[in-house]
């Protein structure tokens, strides 16, 4: 008799659940962990393009082989494939024909481009996972989302389906937790709750695919920084078939593994790594100065925010040089300002303080380069322009009055 035994379903589901999860007792030193494997484990030499493309991200189903092909062909070339992060657009000439099944030939038959190969999930998570897993643990109990033990990348194998241990709106609650850790980044000093849900910037800031090409640009300076496996490997030129060499490439020692990042603070450098990626050439900058320099009132919710305090600390100011003011005069004339005229028995600083609301709409549209009048009824909710012909013909009757015109 031995203690050995076909493992029960519960006892699977058990062990497959712990793999998953972090314990909740972990610390703020040691979660968000995203963690990286060295090409070695298979490969003494790679090929390191002097230039490498930015990487890309394609799903696929890792379930269901092709014909001829068996059930774990897809997932072993995507582990091989995706290993070979360092030859980036070049990985490609690993492979034969043969190894490389059908679901990505029609990636790998484009030639030259770097592709990372991630399992197409209803969650989405393999996509997300570089920004999910900079999440601290407090930000993820916020949103409802697992605390999972930490991220790979690229991915490697998959041992069941991760859709099971998410939410189905994981896409979702990732979406607003991402976009509250980076909006400090954003808009410091005003809170995420201080604008609409349709502000630019808020948009922005959940918007995740907006951010996972920096966040994969910030991962691949870090992997880079690491030191190669076997430094007595000498970079040299990568012969091909024909007797040339590949132009842009070398052959070297495949880097080491390590992590990416393990615990807050470096989560948190990291995050900020990535809005700077995001920066790199001003994009982020003039997306945030441009939405700034435009803001409308509809921008804000009823919360205060410093934001919101200087946008109306500058309206009113360009309103207060347009101020209308209709002042009686009493025996003693009062102090006004240098715009103010004095005229009779009144003070008055604009024609437009004569006029009704409508009046006024009519003057200001006028005013602004809308010269048609059935372009200034359109405007005001007018079928046709009669209404305005007749208040213009009131405007002028109350400005020769008014200016004594004869």
């Amino acid at each position: 008799m031995t203690d050995d035994h076909e493992p029960t379903a519960e006892e699977i589901e058990a062990f497959q659940r712990e793999d998953f999860f972090a314990p909740l007792s972990a610390s703020a030193d040691e979660y968000p962990r995203a963690w990286n494997r060295s090409a070695a484990f298979i490969y003494r030499r790679i090929v390191r393009p002097l230039a490498p493309a930015p990487p890309e991200y394609v799903t696929l189903p890792l379930l269901g082989a092709g014909i001829g092909e068996r059930q774990w062909d897809v997932p072993l070339a995507i582990a091989k494939w995706n290993m070979l992060w360092e030859a980036a657009q070049f990985r490609r000439r690993f492979f034969s024909e043969e190894e490389i099944p059908g679901a990505m030939r029609e990636i790998a038959d484009r030639g030259d481009v770097n592709v990372v190969f991630v399992p197409r999930t209803t969650t989405r998570y393999y996509e997300y996972l570089p920004l999910f897993h900079l999440l601290s643990h407090s930000t993820l109990e916020r949103y409802g989302l697992p605390l999972l033990r930490g991220g790979q990348w690229p991915f490697l194998i998959e041992s069941t389906s991760v859709d099971r241990y998410l939410p189905a709106d994981f896409e979702n609650r990732v979406s607003h937790a991402w976009a509250s850790a980076v909006w400090r980044h954003l808009i410091p000093g005003s809170p995420q709750r201080a604008f609409s849900a349709s502000d630019p910037i808020r948009l922005l800031a959940h918007n995740l695919d907006f951010w996972l090409p920096p966040v994969t640009a910030v991962i691949q300076e870090i992997l880079r920084a690491l030191p190669v496996v076997d430094a007595t490997v000498a970079e040299e030129a990568v012969p091909l078939d024909d007797g040339t060499v590949l132009e842009g490439a070398v052959t070297a020692s495949p880097r080491m593994g390590s992590d990416l990042w393990r615990g807050e603070a470096e989560a948190a450098e990291v995050m900020r790594l990535t809005v700077d990626q995001a920066d790199a050439d001003g994009r982020l900058r003039g997306i945030l100065d441009a939405v700034r320099s435009h803001r409308v009132e509809d921008d804000f919710s009823e919360h205060w925010s410093y934001a919101r305090e200087d946008f109306e600390r500058k309206l009113y100011h360009k309103r207060s040089k347009i101020k209308v003011r209709f002042v009686e005069l009493t025996d003693t004339i009062p102090v006004q300002g240098p715009e103010t005229e004095v005229e009779a028995n009144l003070v008055f600083s604009d024609f437009l303080a004569l006029l009704d609301e409508r009046e006024r709409q009519v003057v200001i549209l006028l005013h602004s380069g809308v010269t048609r009048i059935g372009e200034v009824a359109s405007i005001l909710g007018y079928k046709n322009h009669s209404p305005i012909s007749k208040r213009l013909a009131r405007i002028r009757k109350k400005a020769a009055a008014y200016f004594e015109v004869p």
